[in-house]
């Protein structure tokens, strides 16, 4: 069965890749369209919005909640245009602001963790640090149920250069490869479960954070670096390298997961309609 949903769907997803830019987000103005008509996931996008914004008003809630469905349909295409997308589109579409301190760490043979969002294009910034760095970038992720998808996702990602790893290999990943200098990346604004989380106050929501990539940076003392991606415009984004920590093995118990999230945040409120509202963030509640 899953043989057959691959092969029906994947011819439209090719032809979708190999449209130009222009194209796809015409086609990205009528899906829009259509998520309305469906109200997908409408319920859980407006609890999260009132709930991370309780001083808004209705209106001001509802144009986020349209702006966040209309970058949702371009989140999806570009995604999917990454199977065919060259690497000069690449550079071109996601810019990349280097830092002197990320190469002279480098050079120091300095691995490093990397801590971003659901914010802005994080497909895109991948292939965007691995084209402009010397570093090795692996990308921790979760695999998809659907072995074929989950092949063509991987051959998307992996593409100019990046290494991905699954979630459950991360540890015997990093021991393995403790002798290369890379780059290791962790999306880390999913969803905790509560008795292995860090709490802290996000969006004006008691919120369990991952303490993954927290205990591995002290683990290995990789410096720890927050991606962030910012859209400018349709189509473009911006990638820029922030060091939160320089030694992790000298902070606190949750000083990096709390920096790393009120980072985030930040982030969020200057730019809500970019991040990935429609997950159901906020499903544990802080256990008393």
């Amino acid at each position: 069965m899953q043989a057959i949903i691959y092969y029906l769907i994947f011819p439209f997803i090719y032809l979708l890749a190999c449209l130009p830019f222009w194209w796809l987000y015409l086609v990205s103005d009528g899906l829009y369209r259509l998520l309305l008509l469906t109200g997908y996931r409408k319920k859980v996008v407006m609890e999260n919005l009132k709930n991370s914004f309780p001083t808004k008003t209705e209106a001001e809630i509802k144009q986020i909640y349209r702006a966040y469905y209309r970058y949702l349909c371009d989140l999806v295409l570009e995604t999917l245009k990454t199977m065919r997308m060259s690497e000069r589109q690449a550079r071109a579409r996601c810019i990349f602001h280097k830092a002197d301190w990320l190469d002279k760490l480098y050079a120091e043979n300095r691995s490093i963790l990397i801590v971003m969002g659901h914010h802005g294009n994080w497909e895109w910034a991948g292939p965007s640090f691995t084209l402009n760095n010397s570093y090795q970038l692996v990308v921790i992720y979760r695999p998809l149920s659907n072995i074929y998808f989950e092949r063509m996702t991987s051959q998307m990602r992996t593409k100019f250069g990046t290494r991905i790893t699954p979630v459950n290999n991360t540890l015997r990943d990093m021991v393995a490869n403790r002798s290369q200098v890379t780059a290791t990346a962790f999306i880390a604004d999913q969803t905790a479960t509560p008795d292995n989380a860090y709490w802290t106050t996000f969006l004006n929501q008691d919120t369990a954070v991952f303490t993954g990539p927290e205990k591995l940076a002290k683990k290995f003392n990789y410096p720890v670096v927050y991606m962030n991606v910012r859209r400018p415009k349709r189509g473009y984004y911006e990638v820029t390298p922030e060091l939160l920590f320089l030694n992790p093995k000298d902070t606190t118990e949750g000083e990096i997961c709390e920096v790393f999230t009120k980072r985030l945040e930040k982030e969020i409120l200057l730019q809500p309609e970019t991040w990935l509202w429609s997950h159901k963030r906020w499903k544990h509640k802080r256990i008393q």
